[in-house]
Parts: C-alpha cells; structure tokens; sequence
C-alpha cells in the first residue's frame, strides 16, 4: 500500500484560455502597443500580453489611460480613483501595480493602506474621491445631488466629476479583463502585492 495520497486535479483557470503573447506571438494590430508598454515600464506586464488578444481592447484601454492621465486631476488623485476601482472589481494586479505608482508618488503609507483596505482616507478631499467614485458606480452614473455637492465642496469641478467617470470606465476595463484572463503578479510588482 502506498502512502503517496493522490491529489485531486486542479481546475483549470479562465487564463488558460489567455496565454501571454509578445510582439512576435501577437496578432499585427497588437504589436506596436506591446512594444511601448515593454519601452515604457521596462518590461511587459503579462497583463498587457494577455489583453493583446484583443489588439482593440488593448490599444482602448492605453489611450483611455494616456487620456485620463492628461486630465486636470492630480496625480495622487488620479491613483485614488484608479486604486478605489481596483480594491471594489478585485484586482490583485491593479492594486499592486497602482500601490507601486502612488509609493512611487511619496503617497502617505496611511492613505496607501486604507485605500488597500477600503477604508475611509485619512485625507478629507480623497476622500471625497473615493466616496464619489463609489457613488458614480452605486448610482450607475446617475449620483444624487447632494453627494455630487459634497464631492465638490472639496474644490472640485463639474468637469472633475467627469474626468473621474473616464478614470472609472478606463479602470473597470481594465480589471474586469485582468480578472477574465487571469493575468498572474508580475515578479517586479510582487513588492507591492
């Protein structure tokens, strides 16, 4: 009799289905935008390599973000929409990659891990952020107008307001296919997990 139990078979992934690709595996459309993402972050995020199969999907999401980067929010503002949209689809990827943007940024550690943990920020205008972003989604965009009035007592516009609804759908993009594919932690963001 052997004392070896056998293990039972692991389930595969909905990431099998999405193999990483590179600038020589992807489709042609895909090509361009893996290379500037390896330029840019010195790597190629195996996020990217998988959304590559969708050379549409892919091109989409880097100029939604170009375009919300290129947005009058500021960029510790910008990483606490990004970052509330993350921890409330549950992306471990985009909760380590942004967590790395805002150290990066010299965020407080306080805000870093109560935006981790969903909790309320000890700042009281990202707060009004990530209260408003939450409301945006509860509301399906529709926020009611005292909450849009509190989002902009703390010195925002209306064109703010707006400017997190692209940073909402750029991000909801991104980790609702993160999560469909399946996209492992890179090893370079496995500090921020």
């Amino acid at each position: 009799m052997s004392a070896h139990t056998p293990t039972a078979p692991v389930a595969p992934t909905t990431g099998t289905h999405f193999p990483d690709l590179d600038p020589d595996t992807a489709p042609p459309a895909a090509r361009r935008q893996l290379e500037q993402v390896t330029r840019h972050l010195g790597y190629l995020p195996s996020a990217a390599a998988r959304l590559a199969h969708a050379p549409q999907l892919l091109d989409g999401f880097l100029k939604l973000t170009a375009m919300f980067d290129a947005t009058e929010l500021e960029p510790v503002v910008r990483e606490t929409v990004v970052l509330t949209v993350a921890t409330r689809n549950g992306c471990h990827l985009c909760v380590a990659m942004h967590t790395g943007v805002l150290t990066r940024l010299a965020a407080d550690p306080a805000l870093i891990a109560a935006l981790r943990a969903q909790q309320p920020l000890p700042d009281a205008k990202l707060e009004a952020v990530r209260t408003f972003v939450h409301a945006v989604l509860d509301h399906t965009g529709a926020v009611p107008e005292p909450e849009l009035a509190a989002f902009l007592a703390h010195g925002f516009t209306p064109r703010n307001a707006l400017e997190i609804v692209l940073g909402i759908g750029a991000y909801t993009l991104s980790t609702f296919a993160n999560r469909l594919t399946d996209a492992p932690l890179d090893p370079q963001l496995a500090p921020h997990a």
